[in-house]
């Protein structure tokens, strides 16, 4: 996969919402496991798999940190 094409992936998967990423990580998986790929889409599709699960945990994190400042907020009244 080119540079440049792994940049358009990664600003596309970055500008999916949370349940948009981790529906098509469901998604990738599945087509993973039914093994109906060639080698390269394999690869290809795992390279997908990968961003879009660190998209989730980017997603995750933040909610998690918003979570935790609202608690210690609370906690500081």
């Amino acid at each position: 996969m080119s540079a440049e094409k792994s940049t358009q992936i990664n600003a596309e998967i970055a500008a999916m919402t949370y349940e948009q990423a981790r529906d098509e990580l469901v998604k990738v998986v599945a087509d993973l496991e039914q093994g109906a790929v060639t080698l390269e889409e394999s690869m290809a599709l795992w390279e997908r798999g990968e961003a879009l699960a660190a998209q989730c945990e980017t997603w995750l994190a933040g909610a998690r940190k918003r979570l935790d400042d609202a608690v210690k907020a609370k906690a500081e009244k």
